[in-house]
């Protein structure tokens, strides 16, 4: 898939980059349909992003998170080290704050949902295109929230790791080689910097900010 010169004069050129073809292709004819964009190229991993990027030099690119070969985070990386003025809208599944924060990071001008009103996308592409930043309220919250909580330590997610395993604390204590006395001092540590006050809770914000995966 790509455009002539002629095609795409005067339009937004868009390049979309997701693993499962029938994103690619509704995203396609849905932009498609716009007077004033074109879609100039199609990949199916994040690699493949990357290589079609520096080929076709969109004007915005849509990518997915998750993709074979190399993840979005990766393909957004890959491209803004040697081009940091490119335009990279994240269209994705996950709202983790985990993902959300990394992808912002990573220089991604745009974080939506892919149950994204259709009138939302577009309108997020011309506004990236203008030089707009766009996060929806909500991942704003969720990015806050994240950026706010003082980070875990390496020994702190692992306790909390084994914990959403269902392991107790004497299991714990066993498997990392330390004492269930220093067991509970990282758990009350792990609950003060997630602003919790159990276990289930724990896992819970843990799992939604993406520091442990059930």
């Amino acid at each position: 898939m790509s455009a002539t010169n002629e095609e795409s004069k005067g339009r937004i050129r868009v390049l979309v980059a997701d693993d499962h073809v029938t994103v690619r292709e509704g995203l396609a004819s849905m932009i498609g349909r716009q007077p004033d964009m074109i879609v100039i190229g199609a990949a199916a991993n994040g690699q493949d992003c990357v290589d079609r990027w520096f080929q076709y030099r969109p004007d915005v690119t849509l990518l997915d998170l998750r993709m074979p070969v190399l993840d979005g985070i990766g393909a957004i990386e890959a491209i803004r080290r040697n081009a940091p003025a490119a335009l990279l809208i994240v269209l994705t599944t996950f709202a983790n704050d985990h993902d959300i924060s990394a992808a912002i990071r990573a220089g991604a001008k745009a974080y939506l949902l892919k149950d994204a009103q259709r009138e939302e996308l577009l309108d997020c592409i011309r506004a990236v295109h203008a030089g707009e930043t766009r996060i929806s309220p909500l991942l704003v919250a969720k990015l806050a929230a994240e950026v706010s909580g003082e980070a875990l330590t390496k020994r702190e997610l692992e306790v909390l790791a084994l914990l959403a395993r269902g392991r107790s604390n004497k299991n714990i204590a066993l498997r990392l080689s330390i004492s269930e006395t220093t067991v509970k001092s990282h758990l009350r540590s792990v609950f003060n910097k997630l602003r919790v006050l159990s276990r289930t809770e724990a896992i819970a914000v843990a799992s939604r900010r993406g520091l442990i995966h059930l």
